[in-house]
């Protein structure tokens, strides 16, 4: 394991990690708050403070001993999701969807905004790696979090949406995997099938549609 390379990729991902955990988070409470659900506003949740949505062991210990263990070939993670009781909301089932998109499409405003300030840095002539390679880095955390999230299994975004989405019956049937979602996603994680069927084709599409919207930021460059 080369510690210099570990230094550099964990100075250059720091900080992108980070906003993309505690802003994904937040926008989880600031729609359940909007819609009804005072859960995480009480709980102190609805904030950008990164110390509220960080687990020590799902944000730090694990992506660190997974970096070390794979030589980086493979990392997985998680913050303290945010509480949200979909009792409370006006309309549960239409509005659990949007507080489920709610954290991607933060995800995706994140990428489009480090996107954004990687070609103005260029324009005003930065030529620092260092700044550079922080803003492809945080477009690819955001976009990752992104396509991962709206994986159509709960507890997952996508399985939030998925169930709020589908008519009632099927809703349930649904539901009743989420006690096990979290091992099932790990399992087609670890086995490559996740970001065969999933990941890359959303990745991809993502990648596309961003580079698309940033096309008028990119004029500035040439």
């Amino acid at each position: 394991m080369d510690f210099a390379h570990l230094i550099q990729t964990v100075a250059i991902y720091a900080l992108p990690v980070v906003f993309a955990i505690t802003v994904h988070e937040a926008a989880h409470g600031y729609a359940a708050l909007y819609f009804g659900d005072t859960t995480a506003a009480k709980l102190g949740r609805i904030t950008l403070n990164p110390a509220r949505h960080i687990d020590p062991i799902g944000t730090v210990l694990m992506p660190l001993l997974l970096y070390f263990a794979t030589s980086g070939a493979f990392l997985f993670g998680y913050a303290k999701p945010v509480p949200v009781r979909f009792g409370n909301l006006r309309n549960p089932k239409r509005d659990m969807v949007w507080v489920a998109l709610a954290g991607p499409g933060a995800n995706l405003l994140m990428a489009l905004a480090w996107g954004i300030g990687m070609y103005l840095l260029v324009a005003a002539g930065v030529t620092e790696r260092f700044f550079l390679k922080m803003c492809e880095g945080g477009v690819l955390v955001n976009v990752v979090m992104f396509a991962f999230n709206l994986f159509p299994l709960p507890p997952l975004d996508g399985g939030r949406i998925l169930v709020g989405l589908l008519p009632m019956k099927w809703a349930e049937t649904v539901s009743r995997v989420e006690p096990w979602g979290f091992f099932i996603v790990m399992a087609l994680v670890i086995a490559g099938v996740l970001s065969a069927i999933w990941m890359q084709p959303v990745m991809s599409l993502t990648y596309g549609v961003l580079n698309l919207l940033l096309t008028p930021f990119s004029l500035l460059t040439h």
